[in-house]
C-alpha cells in the first residue's frame, strides 16, 4: 500500500476532520460534485439510495449525521490502487443520549486529479450495525 497515495491522504484527512467535528475542513477535501453513499443503497443516511450529491447536500449530511454526535474511526486494514483507497473500518457514533452505534464495513475513497474526494462509499448494511446503551447513570442530562 502506498501511504502517499492521494486517496489514502484524503481518507486519513476525512477521518481526522470527522472525528474533530471540523465541517469546513471536511468539505474542503471534496470536489464540487462529490457523492457520498454511506451506506450504499437505501438507508436513513441515503434515503433515495442514490447517494448524497454535491457539497451543499454533503454539508447538510455533516450537520445531520456528524456534527451532533461524537465519532471515532478505527482502521483495521487499508489498500490503495490508482486514485482510490479501500479500508476496513469500525465506525462508532455516540449520540447525545449516550447510545453508541457501531458498524464495521468496507469504505472506499476516490479522488480526482487534484486529490479532492469525488466518491465516498460505505459497504455495509443497517443489519450490520449494533448499539450500546450506557448504564442509566452515564446518560447525559438533557
Amino acid at each position: 500500500m502506498n501511504e502517499e497515495n492521494p486517496a489514502m491522504i484524503a481518507a486519513r484527512n476525512s477521518w481526522r476532520c470527522v472525528q474533530a467535528g471540523d465541517r469546513e475542513g471536511w468539505l474542503a477535501l471534496m470536489s464540487e460534485d462529490v457523492c457520498i453513499e454511506d451506506p450504499i443503497g437505501v438507508a436513513p443516511t441515503n434515503p433515495t439510495g442514490e447517494g448524497v450529491r454535491g457539497k451543499a447536500a454533503v454539508g447538510e449530511f455533516f450537520d445531520k449525521n456528524i456534527a451532533r454526535n461524537e465519532l471515532s474511526v478505527e482502521t483495521h486494514e487499508s489498500r490503495t490502487a490508482g486514485s482510490e483507497s479501500a479500508h476496513v473500518l469500525t465506525l462508532r457514533t455516540r449520540f447525545p443520549n449516550g447510545t453508541t452505534a457501531i458498524v464495521r464495513g468496507l469504505f472506499t475513497y476516490l479522488v480526482d486529479a487534484e486529490g479532492l474526494l469525488t466518491n465516498l462509499r460505505g459497504y455495509w448494511e443497517m443489519d450490520d450495525m449494533s448499539f450500546e446503551t450506557p448504564p442509566e447513570s452515564d446518560v447525559p442530562a438533557e
